[in-house]
This record gives C-alpha cells, structure tokens and sequence, in this order.
C-alpha cells in the first residue's frame, strides 16, 4: 500500500492528499530524494534565548552585554516572567532524567525560584554578564584527566564496558560529550564546574553557586590585625 511519502500515492489513491504531503511528494519525484524526517533527538539543553532576551530588558547596560538595554527598569512583572522561564530550564533537565540525586538536585534549585516568581523581588541578585565573562575556563586536557579519573569498569567478561560520571550538575551530561565544551569553574570550590550554557542563567539571576549557594558576588571580609608597634603605641597613650 503507497503511503503519503511514496510517489505512487498520487497514481493508486482516489483522494487527493494534502497540500503539504503532494509538495512532499513532488520534492521527491523531481528530485530523487526522500525529504529528511524530523530529528528525534532530545537536545543536551533548551535553549534560552528568550530568558537572555528578557533579562537585557530588565538589567541595566553592560559593556560586555550588547544586547542589554540602557534604559532597564526591573518591575516586578518583568522580573517574574525571567523567574519563570528560569524555572522552565530545570523543568526541562528534571523530566529528561533518571537519576534520583539529579532529578532531586533540580528539584530543590525550582522550589528557590517558585517563590519568586508568585513574589518577585524589586532588583535581581545575580552576577552580570562580566563576571560570567571573567569566570575560569576547564581546558580540555584537565576534562579528559577528569574523565579517566571518574571511568568506572561496568560488568564482568565480554559484557563489560566503560562508564564515566565527570558529569554537568545541571544537564548531567558528560562534559566531553560536546564537541566543543565550554566548561568553567566558580571560585567558590575547585570541584564546582559546570557547562557555562546550563549554569549561566542560574548565575545571572540569583548570583550563587547551584551547588553550595555561596554568593559569588560577595566580598570577604577582611580582618585587619594590628602588629606589635601600633599595640605599644595604643597603650602608651591609652
């Protein structure tokens, strides 16, 4: 029997077909290809780009940041419509995974922004784009001394394989599986790296490590300690 991508369709079938399959059906006839079915594969991660979009309407310029806009105001609306598209990426990361520890790890970064987005706050307290332009990149050589130090041997015999967990936090994907990663380290602690693209939106709104929630933001503060002279000094005219 012809179906709506064969070319006989149009020969053996009494009811003409629709208007998209006869294009299908010509493209195939004059050309000698089959039109290519639609991927099925599942991307590594959503994309973001109306989150970015949104946030440059509401941050204010940044020399890094072209798209940003100068005249920014951060109402709250605006702020919550970016909370919830920030939700919808770990949405996203939690229902393409099996892991436990994964799915509650995305589980606890939605229940932080679900409070926001019902209540937004008046100014967002993330990094800007600068600091995730400054943060430290992972070069490929240490991600491949990552992978052998993480590969664990599954099985026994014939059947055995090969498994590595030098994994995203966030995607939970192996960090190697892009062809071009784009891995970087928060300062925070030498073992917290992430893919920038999955951490990026988490950083630029709430400016905290996913992992610890540090605030990558805040300054040390410094504790000044008097040397011995000052001390002497001090009681001299105490």
């Amino acid at each position: 029997m012809a179906t709506p991508y064969d070319g006989t369709y149009l020969l053996f079938s009494s009811t003409p077909p629709p208007s998209h399959i006869q294009t299908n059906i010509l493209f195939t006839v004059e050309h000698n290809v089959t039109p290519s079915k639609p991927s099925t594969t599942r991307p590594r991660r959503p994309s973001m780009s109306s989150f970015f979009s949104q946030l440059s309407s509401i941050t204010p310029s940044s020399p890094s940041d072209p798209n940003s806009n100068p005249h920014a105001v951060p109402d709250p609306p605006s702020i919550s419509d970016a909370e919830r598209l920030l939700h919808s990426q770990f949405v996203y990361f939690f229902n393409g995974s099996t892991d436990e520890a994964h799915r509650e790890r995305m589980e606890q970064l939605m229940s932080e922004i679900e409070p926001d987005i019902d209540n937004p706050p008046r100014k967002i307290e993330g990094v800007p784009q600068s600091y995730l332009d400054s943060l430290e990149r992972v070069p490929r050589k240490e991600l491949e001394a990552r992978r052998a130090k993480h590969a664990q041997v599954k099985g026994k015999g014939k059947g055995a394989r090969e498994e590595h967990k030098d994994l995203c936090p966030i995607c939970n994907e192996e960090f190697l599986a892009d062809e071009y990663p784009l891995v970087v380290r928060l300062p925070c602690h030498d073992s917290h790296v992430f893919d920038l693209e999955c951490v990026g939106p988490w950083l630029r709104m709430k400016g905290t490590c996913p992992l610890d929630r540090k605030e990558l933001m805040k300054k040390k503060e410094l504790v000044k300690v008097q040397d011995e002279d000052e001390e002497d000094y001090d009681e001299m005219f105490a």
